[in-house]
């Protein structure tokens, strides 16, 4: 059953959205000196930071710098591969190119998500790390296909979901979820829901699926936040489904969509209900899957 089939049905309560809650930003990591520089500055960079890309696979270069006799140099990862210079063809060394590296080491570039709001100066050598970590960074678009690769900030994706995906918005904090699968006896990986609610003034993804854990079919709802993980942990969430006075509750942390959806499926880190459950749950002849799975998210 392809996502977003009209076999899924929804019903849901929810409270106002809160729309005074103040967006929190982390701070970046730095070894920062400064968070700006003159035209003149930006240009002299430039120069630099061209001599520091490797003329083979242009990319930026880190100690070792190697250079060949005529001076030619070229990052560690081409001269383990290439014998000679690939722009002069003469034989390689074992030659270190140190004074470049010593520029390197003295020079301040900006991040490369400065254009989204990041303005710190990172010292060349530490530049890739933050980069890595930067809360500046893109996001991924958290719905589950891996056909999707759309980047971008939160109002962005949030959009995005709307417009390219046709995933339900819905305003609120609690949540009263219905889930309806005619044949439960089918259960693959690409059977899955996504949601999304607005509530404290941010974003969280609902998301509902059936899945094989191990060689077991099993059904797995959980929550995650469309933020940093840090802010993710100033939020809790509960999850359950039951019928005849019984029940299966998970209470959780919502993960951050920095973390991709398939590692948190298989962390397991949500509600899981094994198959038989479900059908129990559903309280039919097990020709039909009917589950409510109700929810509630709130600040800690």
């Amino acid at each position: 059953m392809a996502p977003g089939s009209s076999a899924f049905k929804e019903v849901v309560e929810s409270h106002p959205k809160q729309m005074n809650h103040k967006t929190l930003k982390m701070k970046a990591e730095s070894g920062t000196v400064k968070t700006s520089m003159s035209l003149a500055e930006k240009h002299s960079i430039h120069g630099v930071h061209e001599l520091l890309q490797c003329p083979t696979c242009a990319g930026s270069m880190y100690p070792p710098i190697h250079q060949c006799p005529n001076g030619h140099t070229l990052c560690a990862n081409c001269k383990i591969v290439h014998k000679c210079c690939p722009t002069c063809r003469f034989e390689l060394g074992n030659i270190r190119c140190l004074a470049l590296e010593k520029v390197a080491e003295s020079m301040e570039l900006p991040c490369r998500y400065q254009s989204l709001g990041c303005q710190d100066l990172f010292p060349y050598y530490d530049k890739a790390k933050h980069e890595k970590h930067c809360p500046f960074r893109p996001y991924t678009c958290p719905y589950a296909s891996s056909e999707c690769c759309v980047t971008g900030d939160i109002p962005f994706l949030v959009a995005h979901l709307k417009e390219d995906h046709s995933v339900d918005m819905h305003d609120g904090c609690t949540f009263n979820h219905r889930y309806v699968k005619s044949n439960p006896h089918e259960v693959e990986n690409a059977t899955w829901m996504l949601t999304v609610f607005n509530c404290f003034g941010r974003q969280f993804c609902l998301h509902f699926e059936a899945f094989l854990l191990g060689t077991a079919p099993a059904y797995m709802a959980f929550v995650r936040f469309m933020g940093e993980d840090s802010d993710a942990r100033k939020f809790n969430y509960t999850l359950e489904v039951g019928a005849f006075g019984r029940k299966l509750m998970w209470q959780g942390v919502p993960r951050s969509i920095r973390d991709s959806h398939r590692k948190v499926r298989d962390s397991q880190d949500g509600l899981i209900i094994p198959r038989n459950l479900a059908l129990y749950f559903s309280a039919g002849s097990g020709q039909e899957l009917k589950l409510r799975v109700t929810g509630r998210i709130w600040k800690v």
